[in-house]
């Protein structure tokens, strides 16, 4: 076993209340890109356009045009990783009380794992903007291929039920965050750098309460420098090692 994922059991067998904050760098290794770094989306699509909730509402075809082309595509196909996998393990044996996650792909829950916070929504679900039906992927793509931009039966504009910039996080989901993290005896971050406030706070919260603070990330954070265990490395391999998936 690598010396560090060694480490990280040790430090999840000392804990019984562990919380892990995961961001983009988890799915990529599903297949889905950062959104920052090199082949990020961000290099290839610019997110003041295609991220702005003020853009959206003033021409959300461009949003489409990305979600018809790449979102949907890559979305669609991908699947829970080992990582995924262990978090989930880490839960059913009672361990891993909460995952908060910035991710808005949803295979957290297709991995099977039971509490998660979603920080910045779901694009898996796509809302009406009139009547609030809840539409899946699948039925948008569809609906794309006869109207650009997409809407509803009754006549409304969709939406992804993810956060823009320029809007708030969904209601209690700060909140939800910050109550498990205060709990928690050791906080978890995989695959997030770190930068994209409020969700940042979240381990802060946790070092500042007392708990341990593990870092998994391939690139460095704001927060090694006061972490309990930092490895730069993937995390399938260092999750997979120390649960043992």
């Amino acid at each position: 076993m690598h010396d560090g994922a060694m480490r990280l059991r040790e430090l999840i067998e000392r804990s019984s209340r562990i919380v892990a904050f995961t961001g983009a760098g988890l799915s990529a290794e599903s297949g889905i890109p950062t959104y920052r770094g090199a082949g990020g989306l961000w290099t290839r699509y610019d997110p003041a356009i295609y991220a702005s909730i003020e853009h959206f509402n003033m021409d959300p075809t461009y949003y489409w045009s990305f979600y018809r082309d790449v979102r949907y595509p890559i979305i669609s196909k991908a699947l829970p990783n080992a990582a995924h996998d262990a978090l989930v393990a880490l839960e059913r044996h009672g361990m891993l009380t909460t995952v908060v996650t910035q991710n808005i792909d949803g295979l957290h829950q297709i991995a099977g794992q039971r509490n998660v916070v979603e920080l910045h929504g779901n694009t898996r679900r796509i809302i009406c903007m009139s009547c609030g039906r809840e539409h899946t992927m699948n039925s948008a793509f569809e609906r794309l291929q006869e109207a650009m931009p997409p809407t509803c039966d009754c006549g409304g504009g969709l939406r992804p039920d993810v956060v823009f910039f320029g809007e708030p996080l969904p209601p209690g989901a700060m909140e939800a965050a910050g109550d498990a993290a205060r709990r928690c005896d050791l906080m978890l971050v995989v695959g997030s750098s770190l930068v994209v406030h409020p969700a940042a706070l979240v381990p802060r919260i946790a070092v500042e309460n007392g708990a341990r603070l593990a870092i998994v990330n391939i690139d460095p954070t704001p927060m090694d420098a006061v972490a309990d265990l930092v490895l730069h490395m993937s995390a399938v391999d260092a999750l997979g090692e120390a649960v043992g998936i």
